[in-house]
């Protein structure tokens, strides 16, 4: 009884552990993208579900974040990407998973006036300060940026550009793999670097 007893909790445990890495497990390009619905900076709540028939951007961002600061405030790299998405019909989603407290948290009324500011034009702006679409996500930087198709799959996740650094001169001379990503679904072909590994900031989880 009691190596039975044993086994249970064994098999218990592993049960447990595969739920907890299902759970964490980072999204693939090619499946459906992790669905969520969430609390926006005006507001509202927005599902992703709401969105199915429309190419949407989620991009991850932190205001304070020297590369983040790099693609908007030095250069207008990003609010120009946003409005070029636009014009497409894109939906584009800032995501903003700073915890209270960490660098980069601001309550909705803060977040639309830095992209005023900035000149910045998403679609809309997602709280997610108890970081569970980031985590859903497997987000590891701001930016780190995730594209998905109006079927709702996943068809691009990573870093804006293939050239890791904050200096703003780095950008004309980098493959801007959002762009290239967007052009090449308008134009019904397939992605060319569907994944990249993101750079800048980590992002500011709580604990």
């Amino acid at each position: 009884m009691a190596i039975s007893h044993i086994a249970k909790l064994f098999c218990a445990g592993v049960a447990m552990t595969f739920a907890a890495a299902v759970a964490v497990a980072e999204p693939v390009v090619g499946k459906p993208a992790p669905t969520f619905e969430a609390k926006t900076a005006d507001g509202t709540t927005l599902n992703l579900e709401s969105l199915r028939g429309r190419t949407v951007v989620l991009e991850w961002t932190n205001h304070e974040c020297p590369y983040v600061v790099k693609h908007y405030e030095k250069s207008g790299n990003i609010p120009k990407l946003q409005k070029e998405a636009a014009e497409q019909g894109v939906v584009w989603l800032q995501v903003i998973s700073s915890a209270p407290g960490k660098q980069g948290h601001v309550d909705g009324a803060t977040a639309l006036k830095l992209n005023e500011e900035r000149g910045a034009a998403p679609s809309g702006v997602i709280l997610d300060a108890d970081g569970s679409v980031g985590k859903l996500y497997a987000a590891q930087t701001s930016p780190h940026l995730f594209i998905i198709n109006p079927q709702g799959i996943l068809e691009y996740k990573g870093g804006i550009d293939s050239i890791k650094s904050a200096k703003e001169d780095d950008i004309p001379k980098a493959t801007n793999y959002v762009r290239e990503a967007l052009n090449a679904l308008a134009a019904g072909k397939k992605v060319p670097h569907a994944s990249t590994a993101p750079y800048g900031c980590s992002i500011k989880y709580a604990g």
